[in-house]
């Protein structure tokens, strides 16, 4: 077996080795299908950081009656801090919202003038409240409606942008959807072209590979060297494919944080490298198995 086994490695090896150009050729394109399988990969990510950086803007605000108690309020933010729809609550005084009222116009000479002739705050304190998922503002909307918040509560800013968290949980959505089908899509067209440069690879040695039938060679030796070489292929495609990406990556990464400023992918592909590096691997070997598995399949029937 120990004998069988390393036959067929130098074999395989040797034709790696013999087909230079054909194994360059199946080598570029399979190199083309793990950079496409990187780049998906990278715009997943990239479509979850936009995505949870979108969300992480969005909330919904509670104001709150000026004759509404303090104790109140805190007892309503501790009832929704329960509730699993929410993710976060903040609290905003009437003293804090001024205070940030005060900050956000004080370039306002017309403003601050008005504010310092007041005798009262005329600002109300709030709750800014933030959803687990854009879908729930209307379940926590309807929570703040019922008899014992409803009586405190001023006015519930979600009506206000209803039209707009629906509106873009459509787009959410639509992303996420789409970014799946394009991978599965991705793939399989990987797989297809993959498969059909290996099997030209193949047919170039169907002489070897009769006259070993013909001398009475099983199929696993028969066909051992070609899931070698598909190894082969697979490792070599992962290695070059990774440092093809890591520039493009680097080159790209500075925009992306221009546009969405929590999004680093340059950061998120040097941390996660190895990992990278692995998923390139495993997919590489599998395509490369799996296409010379099939395309020898033909040969061996006949």
């Amino acid at each position: 077996m120990f004998t069988t086994l390393s036959r067929i490695l130098k074999y395989g090896v040797q034709n790696f080795t013999r087909n230079a150009w054909l194994s360059t050729a199946t080598v570029l394109v399979m190199v083309l299908s793990l950079v496409a399988f990187a780049g998906l990969n990278l715009f997943n990510v990239t479509t979850k950081t936009v995505i949870m950086s979108v969300q992480d803007k969005i909330d919904i605000s509670v104001f709150f009656k000026g004759s509404t108690a303090e104790d109140d309020v805190l007892r309503i933010k501790s009832t929704l801090e329960s509730l699993p729809e929410v993710k976060a609550v903040e609290y905003i005084s009437k003293d804090k919202a001024l205070e940030v009222f005060k900050t956000k116009h004080q370039g306002d000479s017309t403003i601050s003038q008005a504010i310092e002739q007041l005798n009262q705050n005329p600002l109300l304190a709030s709750l800014n409240i933030k959803a687990r998922d854009t879908s729930e503002y209307g379940i926590i909307d309807q929570y703040l409606k019922n008899d014992s918040i409803s009586p405190f509560v001023e006015r519930v800013t979600y009506s206000q942008n209803q039209t707009v968290i629906e509106r873009l949980n459509k787009i959410l959505n639509t992303a996420e959807t789409g970014g799946l089908a394009l991978t599965i899509f991705m793939s399989l067209v990987s797989i297809l072209i993959t498969f059909n440069t290996i099997r030209l690879a193949i047919y170039s040695n169907r002489e070897s590979i009769t006259i070993m039938r013909l001398v009475g060679g099983s199929n696993f030796f028969t066909r051992g060297p070609f899931l070698v070489e598909g190894v082969l292929y697979g490792v070599l495609s992962a290695v070059i494919s990774v440092f093809l990406v890591m520039p493009v990556v680097y080159f790209l990464s500075p925009y992306g944080s221009v546009l969405v400023p929590e999004l680093n992918i340059w950061g998120y592909f040097t941390s996660h490298i190895f990992g990278i590096f692995f998923y390139q691997l495993v997919f590489g070997i599998l395509l490369g198995l799996v296409s010379s598995f099939f395309a020898i399949q033909k040969y061996l029937r006949e």
